[in-house]
């Protein structure tokens, strides 16, 4: 199985190669909003999940032919990556390998730990999120493992930032009804403050979510915006998203492929290409047959139009 996926589009980094390091939904979190399901392993552990050597080996594969069109090599995927032990030694093996800079999408959870932060400080930018700054707000949208706690998540980001030479990019994800209310807001302006990221970017909830959770209103995100600015760069990136839906349907009307023929096709994570799948079947424009062993996905012949494409965030 690949360890890599893309160049996809992203919203924040142009044209990311993503490297996923960690089992599908091994993280130190269980977030309510996250699209690929709850957390089947959370811990705190880190180890060695997944062979440096075989990522590596990967990577050396790609760069001939994959290298220009690459603006970032991103770790981000299925699980939290500085779970994994051996993600300073991949950084610093990335830099020899290539000037394309190195971006770590990350919870933040453990970068109060030294040994973390250290195998952070060679990447050119790290994108840490932070959804709460009180306990009660971070236990209802994170659903953190039993060890951690958010003042410790928080202090860490802080550490982290007095060390870190490159871009730091804070991201909050914003749950109707969770952490939108005007006292976490606060409480959020307060740690932003302490932290002192070079960016804040705020986000919203996007279909297809595994949970009941709603996105919070256009208003609700420019008034947050507001409360937010004064020294810190604030943006709102929720709006931008791409039209995934668009993609897959004509594909499926010339045959039915498989889950990777679809992500292969589409230059996405297996597991991204999944959930617009799974919400593409519950809007009955595609069925699932198991054909010689495989799964595969076709048009629903049955529909007499493909419903209205939604967007969602990369």
């Amino acid at each position: 199985m690949s360890h890599l996926f893309g160049p996809v589009p992203s919203r924040r980094l142009g044209r990311s190669l993503g490297l996923d390091i960690t089992p599908y939904k091994t993280c130190t979190f269980d977030c309510v909003y996250c699209q690929l399901g709850r957390t089947t392993n959370k811990t705190v552990q880190r180890q060695e999940y997944i062979a440096k050597d075989s990522i590596l080996c990967e990577l050396r594969e790609f760069l001939p032919e994959g290298e220009a069109d690459t603006d970032y090599i991103t770790f981000a995927g299925s699980g939290e990556p500085t779970l994994h032990s051996g993600i300073g030694e991949i950084i610093d093996a990335i830099k020899t390998m290539t000037d394309i800079p190195v971006a770590v999408i990350t919870n933040g959870s453990l970068l109060f730990r030294e040994d973390v932060r250290d195998d952070l400080l060679n990447a050119d930018v790290v994108l840490p999120s932070l959804d709460a700054a009180t306990t009660s707000v971070f236990r209802a949208v994170d659903r953190p493992h039993e060890s951690l706690s958010v003042d410790r998540i928080i202090e860490g980001l802080r550490m982290f930032r007095e060390v870190f030479e490159g871009e730091f990019w804070l991201e909050i994800m914003f749950v109707r009804g969770i952490n939108d209310g005007t006292d976490e807001i606060a409480a959020l302006s307060d740690a932003i403050s302490a932290i002192d990221p070079d960016r804040v970017q705020l986000n919203t909830v996007v279909r297809p979510p595994y949970e009941d959770v709603l996105p919070v209103d256009e208003d609700v995100m420019v008034r947050i915006q507001e409360a937010f600015g004064g020294n810190f760069d604030v943006e709102i990136i929720a709006e931008k998203r791409i039209e995934v839906h668009a993609d897959i349907l004509p594909l499926l009307e010339r045959r039915p492929l498989t889950l990777d023929q679809i992500a292969g096709s589409l230059g996405m994570h297996r597991n991204e290409a999944a959930k617009y799948l799974r919400e593409l079947i519950e809007q009955g424009a595609v069925v699932e047959t198991v054909h010689g062993g495989k799964r595969y996905f076709g048009m629903n012949p049955k529909a007499l139009t493909p419903p209205t494409p939604e967007y969602d965030d990369i």
